[in-house]
């Protein structure tokens, strides 16, 4: 799915870890911004150049048909600091990160955008706020540089999300963000959830700021963000808010709405049982058909929520196995 490639010229700055690691990942999905890298490696290098801690870059090529893989391989053939990582195709930026994730070894994390949107100069005060305890720190735009449309959709989005998710930030979408290790470890991103990141974080009992940062005009491309990704957003928070509140207790949603609907059913049942009985006929009566439809798929709902519960069971029992043989293996 992806392949690495490390270069050996000029070095990283700072301090390296006794481990060998990097103190620091900047992880940066990129897709067809050749015309940008170039600009970016120099102004990061102007940054983290002044840190007191070993770094890495961690670039993913998102199948990129402009060449921006070989700008990367050009780039990191000069630069130590540089690792390159490649999807043989388009996945998403979800996908994308991912990928950086799993190959980032710093113990503290900066995913920025490969734009020049996202000002690397903001990478210290982010840092200094995870520093006063947080776990995951989100750039805030304050002054954004992008169109009135876009502009608005964002409100929306973030309205809409802080108001259902309980995670109240002004920009929640924002390209950079600062995070601890184990934070990106327990993130399992896929489709559009990158978006939804400071909600995962938060549902898992992270600890999450936000901090203003400089954005800047784009100079170089043009922006994928349209109308289409407000709707898909829509479904991937519903996607978020179900995975967060009943992942581990599917009973209690299936099993709520099927007992509202079997208990609605049994009533119009039993009241059209009154009536039969009382001598009247029910027989042409949609009631009827609308009382026996309820208690069949309240029926439904419940024994979904017992197989959720069940699957939900048989994966905690996996990964207490799995856990247990780590701990008893003598190795």
């Amino acid at each position: 799915m992806e392949r690495v490639a490390r270069a050996s010229k000029r070095k990283s700055a700072g301090l390296a870890r006794p481990d060998g690691r990097p103190a620091l990942s900047i992880v940066i999905p990129v897709y067809n911004e050749r015309a940008s890298l170039e600009q970016l490696v120099a102004e990061l290098h102007s940054v983290l150049d002044e840190f007191e801690r070993s770094w890495e870059i961690v670039f993913v090529d998102d199948g990129s048909t402009d060449g921006s893989d070989a700008e990367l391989i050009r780039l990191a053939r000069d630069d130590s600091g540089i690792v390159n990582v490649r999807l043989r195709r388009n996945s998403g930026k979800a996908a994308a990160l991912a990928a950086g994730f799993r190959r980032a070894r710093g113990r503290l994390l900066v995913t920025m955008d490969a734009d020049l949107q996202d000002d690397p100069r903001s990478i210290p005060g982010l840092l200094a706020k995870l520093d006063e305890g947080y776990d995951l720190v989100s750039g805030w735009k304050v002054r954004r540089r992008d169109p009135w449309s876009r502009r608005t959709l964002s409100r929306i989005f973030n309205g809409v999300t802080g108001r259902l998710s309980g995670v109240s930030l002004h920009d929640m979408n924002c390209g950079i963000k600062a995070y601890r290790a184990e934070v990106v470890r327990e993130l399992t991103l896929y489709g559009d959830l990158h978006r939804f990141i400071p909600v995962l974080a938060h549902q898992r009992g992270f600890r999450i700021s936000e901090l203003p940062v400089n954005h800047r005009p784009r100079e170089n491309g043009r922006s994928r963000y349209g109308l289409e990704r407000l709707f898909r957003g829509f479904y991937d928070l519903l996607t978020v808010l179900f995975l967060g509140r009943f992942r581990h207790r599917p009973l209690h949603l299936f099993g709520g709405v099927g007992m509202v609907m079997t208990f609605a059913g049994l009533t119009i049942c039993t009241y059209l049982t009154a009536v039969w009985l009382g001598g009247s006929g029910i027989g042409d009566r949609p009631l009827l058909t609308l009382g026996v439809l309820l208690i069949v798929v309240g029926v439904q709902f419940l024994f979904m929520g017992f197989l959720g519960e069940l699957m939900t069971s048989l994966m905690a029992d996996r990964r207490s196995r799995e856990a247990s043989r780590e701990t008893d293996d003598p190795s």
